[in-house]
């Protein structure tokens, strides 16, 4: 793989839920993801074999693990091990989050590729 430089906003965008879309950059083994909450979206319970790393650049996110709501705020971030189910809502306001996942997400690599 070649080195590569971007800017991640100017990416194009896929949809991860409905209000939910996120620009990726991948790696060989990790990928960015810049997502944007749309106001009020909701990204329902599911897991993954990833480990996932984020913190909130704009608005507030909520990570549900185990039934508790973590509202996260600006420059706040988290780590979620592979495996952990997990939910996100954001506000009224939406939100901007960037992830981490190692290693590549390929679900997403593959719907990023099919809808371009």
């Amino acid at each position: 793989m070649e080195p590569q430089f971007t800017r991640l906003d100017a990416v194009r965008a896929f949809e991860l839920a409905a209000g939910v879309s996120g620009q990726p950059l991948f790696g060989e083994n990790a990928m960015l993801n810049l997502i944007r909450f749309q106001p009020d979206a909701v990204v329902p319970r599911h897991s993954h074999p990833h480990e996932q790393l984020g913190i909130v650049l704009e608005g507030m996110q909520a990570l549900v693990v185990d039934g508790v709501a973590h509202e996260l705020e600006p420059f706040e971030a988290y780590v979620l091990p592979g495996g952990v189910e997990h939910s996100a809502y954001c506000g009224p306001e939406g939100a901007l989050v960037l992830d981490v996942f190692t290693p590549v997400r390929e679900d997403y690599l593959e719907r990023w590729q099919a809808e371009s």
